[in-house]
């Protein structure tokens, strides 16, 4: 199966349930005009697109059918379409130049955290970069087992050491080795406990400072990781991380799993963060680079035989 495949069929449940209601819709109405774009609003509303962003996506259009002078309904999928990707487009790329390059992974308990930094390490490595990851969240049972398990099914390097330790020095220990194991990526694993915004905040910090005083001039990037399935309060999650933590990206995992793939607009206008990867199923190699053209064919190109 290909990429652009693999992607639309992570994203049918959100298609089928989202835009096959705006498809119905759309063959009930033979004009556009003004009860359209509110049916239309209220159905992306409704598919955790968010109000924002659902009545930002209604005025471009708007204006598209006026400036192109669209007055069939059936045009309305293409233009949508083409809304979509433009809202999402802009930061989806990694920045990791640098050589090492380090990348701080964090997200609450059961998003899929350390599976999603297994299978970017192996992404990545599958790009010829050589990774080495770092089992900086210390603090939660078993995860430093969890991430050696993912080291050894994508051939990676990993520094860890006891649980309870301290994740600064774990980030250090692995900046070393990076360095002198000529890697070319670090990805750490780092806590992700919004109950206590103070530690989270603190403990990054100080990660923080180790990684500018080691490799002050190295490109970082801050990934959230977010269950998709959780919709709206994904959204609300990530804004509490962004104030906390200052992200650089989102990963958006399980979104195979989940008629709320509409998140993924919601999360980039309303928060003004990237999605950077999306995961669509549960293979290693299931965690796609976000491309928005192609998220935003996925869910509104029409079918042939439709």
């Amino acid at each position: 199966m290909g990429l652009f495949a693999k992607i639309k069929e992570g994203l049918k449940k959100t298609r089928d349930n989202v835009v096959g209601q705006i498809d119905s819709m759309l063959k009930s109405f033979t004009k556009i005009d003004e009860e359209l774009f509110e049916e239309l609003e209220e159905l992306l509303v409704m598919g955790d697109v968010g109000i924002g962003t659902s009545q930002k996506i209604c005025e471009e259009l708007r204006k598209k059918v006026k400036k192109e002078g669209v007055t069939n309904p059936n045009e309305v999928h293409r233009l949508l379409q083409e809304i979509v990707a433009e809202m999402l487009e802009g930061g989806q790329e990694l920045n990791i130049n640098t050589k090492p390059s380090i990348i701080l992974v964090i997200g609450v308990n059961g998003v899929g955290k350390t599976t999603t930094i297994g299978k970017l390490a192996n992404n990545l490595r599958q790009d010829g970069k050589k990774v080495l990851l770092s089992a900086a969240d210390t603090f939660r049972a078993a995860a430093i087992d969890q991430l050696q398990v993912w080291a050894d099914r994508s051939r990676c390097d990993i520094i860890k050491q006891n649980e309870g330790s301290d994740p600064a020095a774990v980030v250090f220990d692995s900046i070393r080795a990076a360095k002198a194991r000529k890697a070319d990526v670090i990805i750490a694993d780092t806590a992700g406990r919004l109950h206590n915004k103070k530690h989270l905040m603190d403990e990054l910090a100080k990660i923080s400072r180790i990684i500018d005083r080691e490799m002050h001039d190295c490109d970082k990037e801050v990934l959230l990781v977010l269950d998709a399935t959780t919709g709206q309060n994904a959204v609300n999650q990530a804004r509490e991380f962004k104030n906390a933590a200052g992200i650089t990206g989102i990963v958006l995992t399980k979104l195979d799993g989940t008629a709320k793939g509409g998140v993924v607009l919601a999360i980039k206008e309303e928060l003004d963060v990237p999605v950077k990867y999306i995961g669509v199923g549960e293979q290693i190699d299931d965690l796609q680079p976000f491309d928005p053209k192609d998220f935003a064919k996925a869910l509104f190109e029409v079918e042939k035989n439709d």
